[in-house]
């Protein structure tokens, strides 16, 4: 019953990076640091594995000359989260039943 929930999505930080990510188009590695209230290294472990299932894209550039980082979900990461959420009512409603 749990196997069809993504393990990469199922884990606790990477689930609130990409949910905040489908609520917000982009969001600057800062937004996410206060929104999760993780440490920075481990926004960036999380974010570096999201990225190496291209479930998102991490953008560097400058602003002001400091440096920015703006990540976004790819369509993959779309449909990785919403195929999660799917999961998660199936497995609601089936428990429901019992």
């Amino acid at each position: 019953m749990y196997k069809n929930l993504d393990p990469l999505l199922h884990s606790p930080l990477r689930l609130a990076i990409v949910s905040h990510l489908m609520t917000h188009t982009k969001s600057s590695f800062k937004e996410l640091k206060q929104n999760t209230s993780a440490s920075a290294g481990n926004i960036s472990v999380q974010l570096k594995k999201l990225e190496e299932a291209n479930y998102l894209r991490i953008e560097k550039s400058f602003l002001d000359n400091y440096p920015l980082t703006q990540v976004s979900l790819t369509k993959k990461g779309i449909k990785a989260f919403e195929a999660y959420v799917e999961a998660l009512k199936n497995i609601l409603f089936k428990n429901l039943l019992l």
